[in-house]
């Protein structure tokens, strides 16, 4: 079920003991929220359009079919400065 957020919206595709999968939608020139988990870490894999990461102390462009690793307690935050939609796959 797809779930709408001011920024954009996210879909779980899988969530199962252990791990959760979601397909993220982030709007043109918005940006989801600051944030940290305690209790796990994520992987983002940028499907389409260019997203500004912000992980911990470092900030980077995830361009399409590229990936980054969100460590446990990292505060992190997911960008678009496009006026496109931007798309991502997080698994946590």
């Amino acid at each position: 079920n797809l779930v709408y957020r001011p920024w954009g919206s996210y879909e779980t595709l899988s969530n199962r003991p252990g791990y959760q999968v979601k397909h993220i939608v982030v709007n043109a020139g918005a940006s989801i929220s600051l944030q940290l988990h305690q209790k796990r870490t994520e992987h983002w894999t940028s499907l389409k359009g260019v997203a500004l990461v912000t992980c911990g102390d470092r900030e980077f462009e995830l361009h399409p079919n590229e990936s980054t690793y969100i460590p446990m307690g990292a505060k992190h935050r997911l960008t678009n400065t496009s006026n496109e939609p931007i798309e991502i796959i997080a698994i946590s």
